[in-house]
Formats: structure tokens, C-alpha cells, sequence
């Protein structure tokens, strides 16, 4: 069996978050059987901030989007591809209904080196989990 410290998928639909939190989890599993270490509190920003990104991509996008994971050496990097130019826009959040304005700042707090990759047709917004130096 080949480990996959990369993951990529290509994601539609209204499944889309849940699809991409499985890849996660199977990218994890396999960064476990690598003999890397992962806390599960990394392990649950990871999840977390894949799911914001790829919901957001499908709700705000026509054409889906794709996720690419990578174990790097300092943490685990998310990558999300859509087909839109419109940069994520930071909002409010709607504190008494579920109108939602937490993603951009739940993305921007929890995730390291965010940054927006603009592409000819789209853009790839990147974050990273750090992770304690592998022994």
C-alpha cells in the first residue's frame, strides 16, 4: 500500500464538504502510518477549516472547487481552487440566526499563512496547520 502524504479531489454538489472531510481523514490516516504524529487538536483545526473553505467555494462558486492536502514540514497545507475571482469577503457574523459571517475570520484565526492565489481562471486560497517539528 503507497502512502499518500498529498491528497487531491476535485468536489460538486451540495456533498461536497462531506466528501472533503473524508479525504481529510483519510490523508491523515495515511500521514499516521508515515510515523508522523498528529495531535487531534490539529487534526480537528484541519477538518474544520477544510470544511469552512470547501462549503464556501460550492456556495459562492458555480463550478465546485478542488482540494489539495500536503504534509509539509512544519504542518498540514490546504489548498482550495475555485472558479471564481471574487475574494472572500469578511462580514459580520449573524450572532441570532444562521445567516453565517464566521468563515473568513474562523479561516484567517485558526489557519497560518493565509493567503489568496489569484489564477487565470480563479483563485486557490492557502492555509497551514503547524505541527511541532517531526523526531
Amino acid at each position: 500500500m503507497t502512502l499518500q502524504l498529498r491528497q487531491h479531489c476535485e468536489l460538486h454538489g451540495t456533498m461536497a464538504a462531506a466528501a472533503a472531510r473524508d479525504l481529510t481523514r483519510l490523508f491523515f490516516t495515511d500521514v499516521r502510518r508515515s510515523g508522523r504524529p498528529v495531535a487531534p487538536d490539529a487534526m480537528d483545526v484541519t477538518l474544520l477549516l477544510v470544511s469552512e473553505l470547501v462549503t464556501n467555494a460550492v456556495r459562492h462558486t458555480a463550478d465546485g472547487c478542488a482540494l489539495d492536502l500536503a504534509m509539509e514540514a512544519d504542518g498540514i497545507g490546504i489548498d482550495v481552487t475555485d472558479y471564481s475571482s471574487a475574494e472572500p469577503e469578511g462580514r459580520a457574523p449573524d450572532l441570532h440566526g444562521s445567516g453565517g459571517g464566521w468563515g473568513w475570520a474562523l479561516v484567517n484565526r485558526l489557519g497560518q499563512d493565509v493567503r489568496i492565489r489569484h489564477r487565470p481562471t480563479g483563485k486557490t486560497i492557502h492555509t497551514r496547520v503547524p505541527l511541532p517539528p517531526a523526531d
